[in-house]
């Protein structure tokens, strides 16, 4: 049996984390704020900051702090990130066809 590419496989584990994808999506439309993207999304404040900081290890999200009072913080993808877009894109595509919503527990297709 062919062994898989450690690089696809590394690959397949950080995009697979649970919320990283819906993350990843949400900032395919742009730069957002914390308190928006855990107003969109359903996942804990702490959960999304843990997230978010192994993202920006990995150097697929940005981080810009503008020195405002309040100071503002956005959350952004990097040239990195932004390489995602036609992979999240055809997961989407694939799912809208193949994958339903009964039964959220066990994935079931068309």
């Amino acid at each position: 049996m062919e062994d898989l590419c450690p690089r696809f496989e590394n690959a397949m584990q950080l995009v697979s984390k649970r919320w990283v994808g819906l993350i990843l999506f949400e900032l395919l439309k742009g730069k957002k704020r914390f308190s928006e993207m855990e107003a969109d999304l359903p996942i804990s404040g702490r959960l999304l900051s843990d997230r978010l900081k192994m993202l920006e290890q990995e150097e697929i999200v940005e981080r810009n702090i503008y020195s405002e009072f309040p100071v503002r913080i956005e959350y952004s993808l990097s040239k990195k990130g932004m390489a995602l877009e036609p992979v999240i894109q055809e997961i989407q595509r694939w799912a809208e066809n193949w994958v339903t919503l009964e039964n959220q527990d066990e994935t079931k297709v068309k």
